[in-house]
């Protein structure tokens, strides 16, 4: 080869290798772990683990669930993991971060082992899914291998029955609820004690949860007062008493 042709070829090599470093820099890459083998997307989804006492348990849990996502090509954003939060505690940062994801946009699945991990209670479980549905994100535990929603977005047959049931539940437990707070409130004013600001200035606890059923599942699925108040569109001092009034 001429030694001008020879001169020409190393010239392009340099501007071919300075230009894929220039696409480098701008942040064109190789497909990373979160795309197939085709070049494809992967579903981005949560994993959600309330981490009890035993340590090897939740191990365990966490890694059949990262299994799980493997083989299905599932790419895992975060694991979500609950530190020293019982299943019945009302405020459940947990499920809030995970709730966060999934409005975000970030993810399209949310993993559990079992609907416990969620909560204890109904109602908490119910209103989770609810919320999770409402953003298009779909809810899989691993003991049934069952989803929330089909690969279309509806709704599963097979778990719809299952929401049904939840739902009745949690209405059941909001029922007993008002019961016992009707009950206590009845009670003190026999013994004759004064319950807050004087008749007719203000609702009591049974009415104010009546009245804001919205605001107690939020709460409920452990949003803080802040992000209670902006999702359901109350004020913060109504989110407050609310969350008072559950005690």
């Amino acid at each position: 080869m001429p030694a001008s042709g020879l001169v020409r070829s190393l010239g392009g090599n340099r501007r071919s290798r300075r230009q894929d470093q220039g696409a480098l820099a701008q942040g064109q890459r190789q497909p990373t772990s979160n795309r197939t083998r085709s070049g494809t997307m992967k579903t981005p989804v949560a994993i959600l683990v309330r981490v009890s006492t035993q340590k090897q348990e939740t191990d365990r849990q966490t890694a059949e669930l990262e299994a799980v996502a493997s083989a299905k090509g599932w790419h895992v954003v975060e694991v979500v993991r609950e530190h020293g939060v019982s299943g019945s505690s009302k405020t459940r940062p947990g499920l809030a971060r995970a709730l966060e994801l999934a409005r975000q946009g970030q993810i399209r699945k949310v993993l559990v082992h079992e609907v416990s991990r969620i909560g204890r209670r109904n109602s908490v479980v119910h209103a989770f899914i609810e919320d999770l549905t409402d953003a298009k994100v779909s809810l899989y535990w691993h003991s049934q291998s069952i989803e929330t929603l089909l690969d279309n977005g509806k709704t599963n047959p097979a778990t719809a029955i299952m929401l049904a049931v939840l739902a009745e539940m949690a209405r059941a437990e909001k029922e007993t609820l008002v019961e016992r707070i009707n009950s206590g409130l009845a009670e003190a004013r026999r013994k004759g004690r004064t319950l807050g600001r004087p008749k007719g200035t203000a609702m009591d606890g049974a009415e104010l949860l009546a009245k804001h059923p919205d605001v107690v599942r939020q709460l409920r699925a452990g949003q803080s007062i802040r992000n209670a108040a902006k999702i359901t569109g109350k004020a913060k001092g109504t989110v407050e008493r609310v969350k008072a009034a559950l005690g």
